[in-house]
């Protein structure tokens, strides 16, 4: 089910003028002088939008592994053998290759400072980010829990969308026109003139996946192991803007 709502934009009346050509002869023959006359061609400019409450059903998680070692090459090995072990989870948990895709890779030097000392080299830290779409919505929570149980160690943020907004955006488009005209006919009432057809539409907005939001990172040791992460989903806001241009009968 979806909710619906309707709200209206800023509305802008305006008046607008187009030139209108007449040809006057000369009386000795010669090429006609054309006479330009402005006509008036009252308008009303107007904004409105619709907007459809619905409900996500996929998700985004962005996460990482993140390990360190003396040297790059041994932060680089223990780094790709725990993101094996998660990208083996991701397969027994159902998410398929592709809707799996690196999402960074860094590979830096760790100092230690000390005051009154030169930095002094630590060791490597590599980091390997993963982007992750979960399409059954409902196992959002046990993916999460299996790439942790698998060696994920940072969880970016996970965020929520819809596979296909078209019918959401197509309701948003219904709601946001039938706004505009009634909001078009009041106008028209209240300067008392009847309302023309309409000259010019726009369309703005239209969905946008929501971006993934920071996640909480938990001990694992600290969960009852039959418990699995709670992730709330919540509804998504697809809305439509539209202005339109009305021509006034005079």
């Amino acid at each position: 089910m979806t909710r619906k709502s309707l709200a209206l934009g800023a509305a802008l009346a305006a008046l607008t003028f187009a030139p209108a050509a007449m040809a006057q002869s000369q009386p000795d023959g010669g090429a006609p002088i054309v006479v330009q006359a402005v006509v008036d061609r009252p308008a009303l400019t107007l904004a409105a939008y619709g907007e459809v409450k619905v409900a996500p059903d996929m998700a985004t998680i962005n996460f990482g592994v993140v390990t360190e070692a003396p040297t790059a090459q041994e932060a680089m090995a223990q780094n790709a053998a725990r993101m094996a072990e998660v990208t083996a989870a991701l397969r027994r948990a159902g998410i398929e290759p592709r809707l799996v895709q690196t999402s960074g890779l860094n590979l830096s030097a760790q100092y230690d400072y000390v005051e009154n000392n030169p930095p002094r080299l630590r060791g490597y830290q590599a980091s390997n980010r993963v982007t992750v779409r979960v399409e059954d919505l409902a196992r959002t929570g046990q993916v999460v829990d299996a790439v942790v149980a698998a060696g994920v160690n940072q969880i970016d943020g996970i965020g929520f969308g819809l596979k296909d907004p078209t019918a959401a955006e197509n309701e948003a488009r219904l709601l946001a026109v039938r706004s505009l005209q009634q909001k078009a006919a009041l106008y028209a009432q209240a300067l008392g003139v009847p309302l023309g057809g309409i000259r010019n539409l726009t369309e703005g907005g239209g969905y946008a996946p929501q971006p993934p939001r920071p996640m909480p990172m938990y001990a694992r040791a600290e969960m009852a192991q039959d418990a699995s992460t709670s992730v709330a989903p919540g509804e998504l806001t697809v809305r439509i803007d539209v202005t339109g241009v009305y021509d006034l009968v005079r």
